[in-house]
């Protein structure tokens, strides 16, 4: 009878580097899939014992509203751009750490004295870079006002000690009242403007802590098991010459594929919703378990492919 422990999708050994840039899949088996088939009693384990709270993912929910999204940024950016007119009539633009508010309203700390005054109108902008490929952004268009409740005071001094390891200065310290937001996916994407009340509702996600860990070590310690998962979970004549991971969250991850023809973005959702990182070890890891038993047709997809690649430069 088959063991039933085996390494998780996480702890596998290094690929061969001589796969990364096969525009083919691989006739040898990474040693996480050859890992996974010996031990498949514990993928169909693993998938019996999911939390039944854990919601499938529909096609047309495959990635998170531009709200979650702002969300998100909020929460990992650790400083932004503030703008407002200066009393001379000039245009100002000052850099600022700032922590999310319970409702994603930025609270700034301004080192500068005398820049802005309370109930200025003011613009801040904060964006958060992603695997160094990918710069989702949004500014927050409101008023400056200087809290005033201990209760919030003290919430805000523990969630910026949490963040920067450090005591605020209270009297530095500024909110503001979100009137308008404008979010972008990109510097090339469109503009999209978000209800504040969908902002507030909104949740970050809940993999924001160390999504950029995991990408980072899928794509340096399973670069194969990436570029297998590509080929077989869409349908695309494009020739991938490399395949990198971007960004995961709980819905799913995104891909930039490099071709002759240029990059292009692929957004592959999970079968669930996942909500923290043994349920995303887990989703990889069943992930390139069946892409490998596809590609050896051992088994037939049970999954419906993903048809549409965005050019991206």
């Amino acid at each position: 009878m088959p063991s039933l422990t085996s390494p998780s999708l996480l702890s596998s050994p290094l690929p061969s580097r001589a796969t990364l840039v096969s525009n083919k899949p691989s006739l040898r088996p990474s040693p996480l899939a050859v890992s996974a088939a010996r031990r498949g009693l514990r993928l169909v384990a693993a998938a019996a014992a999911a939390p039944a709270s854990a919601p499938p993912v529909p096609a047309q929910r495959a990635q998170p509203s531009a709200a979650e999204v702002a969300r998100t940024v909020a929460e990992l950016a650790p400083s932004g751009t503030l703008s407002v007119v200066g009393a001379d009539g000039w245009p100002l633009g000052v850099g600022a750490r700032f922590v999310a508010d319970a409702a994603g309203a930025p609270a700034l700390c301004l080192a500068t004295a005398g820049v802005v005054g309370p109930d200025a109108r003011s613009s801040f902008h904060v964006e958060f870079r992603q695997s160094g490929a990918r710069t989702p952004q949004c500014t927050f268009l409101g008023v400056l006002t200087k809290p005033s409740d201990e209760y919030e005071l003290k919430k805000l001094s523990t969630r910026w000690e949490r963040k920067f390891g450090e005591e605020i200065d209270e009297d530095r310290l500024y909110l503001i009242s979100v009137d308008r937001i404008l979010h972008m996916e990109d510097f090339t994407e469109d503009r999209v403007w978000v209800v504040p009340s969908e902002y507030s509702d909104a949740e970050p996600d809940p993999l924001r802590n160390f999504a950029e860990s995991i990408v980072e070590e899928m794509n340096s310690e399973h670069a194969e098991d990436v570029h297998r998962i590509y080929n077989i979970y869409t349908e695309s004549d494009i020739q991938a010459m490399d395949v990198k991971m971007i960004w995961v969250d709980r819905l799913g991850f995104d891909l930039h594929v490099r071709s002759e023809e240029g990059i292009f973005a692929v957004r592959i959702p999970f079968s669930r919703q996942v909500s923290d990182e043994k349920a995303v070890k887990s989703s990889f890891n069943m992930m390139s378990h069946h892409a490998w038993e596809v590609e050896k047709s051992y088994a037939a997809p049970e999954f419906e492919k993903v048809h549409f690649l965005k050019k991206v430069r």
